[in-house]
């Protein structure tokens, strides 16, 4: 860095270099394999549903959409066709 002018090597010195970020995940996803299966089981606690689900590795295959499965117990993505089933936990 060549002192007042905030340059290395003639660019603008990045403005967040030796500050440290936080980080706003609270918990690792777990991580699922994206289009590994045709269906999948959710519960209640995984309301509301979304494809790709968030520990999908390939998250970013197709743009995010949220399902209904609570209206008939299933619902089926209209990118990947994937179904997801509500499980009922008695």
């Amino acid at each position: 860095m060549s002192g007042r002018t905030g340059r290395v090597n003639g660019a603008q010195a990045h403005p967040t270099k030796g500050k440290v970020m936080a980080n706003t995940q609270t918990k690792p996803a777990k991580e699922i394999p994206a289009n590994a299966q045709n269906r999948y089981e959710v519960t209640r606690a995984d309301l509301p549903v979304h494809c790709p689900m968030p520990g999908m590795s390939l998250w970013n295959s197709h743009p995010r959409v949220f399902l209904p499965v609570e209206e008939n117990g299933e619902a089926r993505c209209p990118y990947c066709g994937a179904m997801y089933v509500l499980k009922q936990i008695k």
